[in-house]
């Protein structure tokens, strides 16, 4: 593949943002369509993403005293039964086993499109006294559910997620947790994966089915479209009540728990490709990316070369950081575009001249900015201790490892500001209908008041194509009537054309 048709195997990013969200997710090796309608098979790049965020987030969820477990992927149909909003809510997306060879099943099973029913039954077992709570469990699985239009990693028949199911002796506590949880996804947005998300609270129109009241954040894609990130549900008694699980108070006294759900998906994959890609293809965040720096030596059969790029390599791995050395049989030319499509954050490029030099040039993905760093003596040395067992003199950063380190992580800021500011510019105050359709139009969102009554939201939808992401939790009014229907205003929210 010559160096000129690289990128152009990619639509425009301009010229048609769906074309192109598919062109990146297949040319950078995420993942690939699958013989099954719908599904989508997760490539090791892709995966290794997924890796990376549940690592971060697997970390914040054990320190806030959540330990995960497993429950099964099936379902009996009389669980989602139990819950009357709630098989509602899911029925149309559910799929069933109804026998296994020729046999009929007693029962059908449910593929789990989510576990609160059979989550809940197992509490009802284990909780009997207010000595058992809260119980704060999570879990990293798949799910399914039988999307009619589907698009890898935003809406797939089958996608990983992680769902946490909280029990609770009493409704202030759940509703704490529900929100806890919420800050929780946003500091992990904001931090690992550079994205500036609006929380908020969801409209009951919106909300979980099943759920009390549902709160999301909600990001802007670059097409102005939001994409939800994220959900946490205060769950309240519903499904205690549908379950059967009590517990025994300090007072002797039989009472239902209260329950919060939460969960984000593999769609934050699909989030990063449409909230930070360019022309190019993937531009990754270094806390998230498989690769945070890919050395891509020149001239390989020049003496030194290749053992300073070894030698490198070595280095920077030594010192934590995700590290490629490129040594592959192709120009450096494929190799610049094949790593710039794959979003990698820094490129770190070492030839003969840059050894005389006894400095490296290196180029950030997110600006494509070249700058050059000094190189450590000792990576040129033929006797480089990179790869020794480091002593307390070692352990200190080299100053090439701490000019990297420092890159990497100016990368992260300028990724995370650089989104900011494309949000916070994207947002209309519409008073108006006629506002909303503009801002829709014009690849933004518009934050209205509103009643409250879902049928001016089934209004707007009807009209505008947009639906109600959440309210914020800054009410302050920009007015004083419903966007719609001119009525006097309950509550400020962000409506959006979104995935």
């Amino acid at each position: 593949m010559s160096n000129t048709n690289f990128v152009k195997e990619i639509a425009g990013i301009a010229d048609d943002f769906p074309q192109w969200y598919t062109d990146v997710i297949l040319k950078a090796q995420l993942a690939d369509y699958s013989p099954v309608r719908g599904a989508m098979v997760i490539r090791p790049y892709g995966y290794a993403i997924w890796e990376n965020i549940r690592h971060e987030l697997d970390t914040r969820f054990k320190a806030a005293g959540h330990v995960n477990a497993y429950f099964p992927l099936f379902i009996p149909e009389s669980f989602l039964k139990k819950e009357a909003e709630h098989v509602e809510g899911f029925a149309p997306e559910c799929a069933t086993v109804t026998r296994v060879g020729k046999e009929p099943l007693t029962e059908p099973l449910v593929v789990r499109p989510t576990s609160e029913t059979v989550i809940c039954d197992m509490y009802s077992k284990w909780i009997q006294s207010w000595r058992d709570l809260p119980v704060k469990i999570n879990q990293w699985a798949n799910v399914v559910r039988w999307e009619k239009t589907t698009r890898p990693f935003l809406r797939t028949t089958e996608f990983l997620w992680q769902e946490g199911h909280t029990a609770h002796a009493d409704a202030q506590e759940a509703q704490d947790e529900t929100l806890q949880m919420l800050d929780l996804y946003v500091e992990f947005c904001r931090n690992i994966l550079a994205i500036p998300v609006l929380a908020g609270k969801k409209s009951q129109k919106e909300k979980f089915a099943g759920a009390v009241d549902t709160y999301s954040i909600e990001a802007m894609m670059l097409d102005g479209k939001s994409l939800q990130a994220g959900t946490t549900h205060f769950l309240g008694e519903n499904f205690a009540k549908a379950f059967d699980i009590k517990y025994l108070d300090k007072n002797n006294k039989l009472t239902y728990v209260n329950q919060s759900s939460w969960g984000v998906t593999t769609r934050l994959i699909g989030a990063l490709v449409m909230v930070h890609g360019d022309e190019r293809g993937l531009r990754l965040p270094p806390m998230v990316a498989p690769y945070q720096a890919v050395i891509v030596p020149i001239a390989t059969h020049k003496a030194g070369v290749l053992d300073a790029a070894r030698n490198l390599s070595a280095k920077l791995q030594k010192a934590g950081l995700r590290v490629f050395l490129d040594e592959r049989d192709e120009s450096p030319g494929w190799k610049f575009n094949e790593w710039e499509l794959k979003g990698v954050p820094c490129r770190i490029e070492l030839g003969p001249r840059d050894l005389e030099r006894g400095e490296i040039s290196v180029m950030r993905r997110d600006t494509l900015e070249k700058s050059v760093i000094k190189l450590d003596a000792d990576v040129t040395s033929p006797e480089c201790h990179c790869e020794k067992p480091a002593t307390k003199q070692s352990q200190q950063a080299s100053g090439t490892v701490s000019e990297i380190k420092a890159l990497l992580d100016k990368i992260q800021r300028d990724m995370y500001t650089r989104a900011e500011q494309h949000l916070n510019s994207n947002i209309i105050q519409a008073r108006t209908m006629q506002e909303i359709e503009s801002a829709v139009n014009a690849k933004k969102f518009a934050l209205s008041m509103w009643c409250g009554d879902p049928i001016c939201e089934k209004t707007v939808k009807e009209q505008y194509q947009a639906t109600s992401r959440n309210m914020p939790f800054d009410q302050t009014p920009i007015a004083g009537k419903c966007v719609c229907c001119d009525k006097p205003a309950k509550y400020k929210i962000y409506f959006a054309r979104a995935y």
